[in-house]
Order: structure tokens, then C-alpha cells, then sequence
């Protein structure tokens, strides 16, 4: 087991050396609608790109969810297969998402020898579904 102050130093390494092997600009928060992001997850189990929908009102998070849902086949056939769909994600503090993903299991931030599949499992991902919200962006934000 690691401290605190390990786990927290293996993070920092982490992130500095994924944005060194990509060194780009990634959308996650600067997507123009509010509560609407992309996301980077990695522990010591399995890591995951996500498109998390999180409006406190639940008919804007079910429409924004509904209207990705919609674009499924697009999706999988131009850019992303074997994305997961939960329009009831639920957080560990009980909040109720929407969520889409992609994950890949058996990998560890803890062990270094992962470091370099998970980068390359976070650009191809995350890069696929930039280029899907780049495209269709103007159809989502309007509910």
C-alpha cells in the first residue's frame, strides 16, 4: 500500500507524463453547455473515458442523455464502439448521472508498466469522442 503523500506523487507522475506523451488541449469542461463534460478515470482497477451529463434539473440531463442515445448508430459506426449507455449513473455519493463510457479493465495507475496502454487508451478514446461532439455538437445543445 501506498500513503497518502505516494498515492498523491503517482497521480501528479501520471498526469505529467500523459500530457507530455500528448501534449494537446482536451475539451472535458469547455464543452458550451453547462454540466456537460468529458472525462479521464484511472485507479487501480481499470481506466475510462466518460461523457458525464450532471444539470441539477432531470428532464435537462434525460433530454441531453436522450439526444447522445439518438446518435448511437452514428456513433458506433464513425467513431466509438462499445460505448455504455446509463441514464441512471449513480455517483458514490448517491447523485443521479448520465453517463456514457468506454472502459478498459485489468489496468493499474499503481503499475507503471500500464502507463503506456492507458495513454494510448485515453487519446484514442477521448480523440473519438472530441471529434463526435465536434461534429454534432450544434444538434446536442439544442433541447
Amino acid at each position: 500500500m501506498y500513503s497518502r503523500e505516494e498515492t498523491q506523487e503517482l497521480k501528479r507522475a501520471f498526469w505529467i507524463e500523459f500530457a507530455e506523451k500528448y501534449p494537446r488541449k482536451w475539451l472535458l469542461y469547455n464543452t458550451k453547455i453547462k454540466d456537460f463534460t468529458f472525462k479521464f478515470f484511472i485507479d487501480n482497477k481499470k481506466a475510462q473515458v466518460s461523457i458525464d451529463i450532471e444539470p441539477k434539473d432531470d428532464a435537462k440531463r434525460i433530454a441531453y442523455f436522450e439526444k447522445l442515445e439518438s446518435l448511437k448508430n452514428s456513433i458506433d459506426e464513425e467513431y466509438l464502439k462499445d460505448l455504455v449507455y446509463e441514464k441512471n449513473y449513480y455517483l458514490e455519493n448517491g447523485k443521479a448521472i448520465s453517463r456514457i463510457w468506454v472502459e478498459k479493465s485489468g489496468v493499474s495507475i499503481s503499475n507503471k508498466s500500464y502507463w503506456d496502454e492507458i495513454f494510448d487508451f485515453f487519446n484514442d478514446k477521448m480523440n473519438a469522442l472530441e471529434l463526435f461532439y465536434e461534429q454534432y455538437d450544434e444538434y446536442i445543445k439544442d433541447i
